[in-house]
């Protein structure tokens, strides 16, 4: 029943079913993460533990929907689509790793407690191992999705191999 109400807020928002399923998809990236900083930390996987999980996948679809909204926002403004989503994830890079950072840090006092340190660790590991997976997984995702192509390069680029570094002058 959340799951359904979490796809319709994410309907809402994002006002395409295949943008709010692409969010949604991004929520069991943070498993990886969290099991082997359970692991490290030999914390068990319990109550607690979950908790933390639900609260992870929060904290990613959230990262997700604003790499999502950036990313139609310069398909919108732009011609290129490829460009757009290239110019999106720069620029989103920044804002999303640093909320994951202060998350993560938020998380180191809450570590130390006997009761909640599975739920910090789960929640530290999985947004460290999310954030670097999303910002490379909604992109492509995106790109795949919408079926974005790369442009063809253009032979005259300096950034073509084998192209001279400089545009012969006119």
């Amino acid at each position: 029943m959340r799951g359904v109400v979490t796809l319709f807020l994410l309907m809402g928002q994002l006002q395409k079913l295949a943008r709010a399923l692409m969010v949604l998809s991004t929520a069991p990236l943070g498993l990886t993460g969290a099991a082997f900083a359970l692991l490290i930390f030999w914390a068990p996987f319990g109550f607690v533990a979950l908790l933390g999980l639900i609260a992870l996948a929060g904290m990613i679809m959230r990262n997700s929907v604003i790499l999502v909204h950036q990313l139609d926002q310069g398909v919108r403004a732009d011609h290129d689509e490829w460009t757009a989503i290239v110019e999106a994830t720069v620029s989103r890079f920044r804002p999303i790793t640093l909320t994951a950072s202060a998350a993560v840090l938020a998380m180191i006092p809450l570590s130390r407690s006997d009761f909640f340190a599975p739920q910090a660790i789960t929640i530290m590991g999985g947004l460290i191992g999310a954030t670097v997976l999303t910002i490379f997984f909604v992109p492509a995702l995106y790109a795949a999705l919408f079926r974005v192509r790369r442009p063809a390069a253009d032979p005259s680029s300096p950034l073509v191999p084998g192209a001279p570094a400089v545009a012969p002058a006119t």
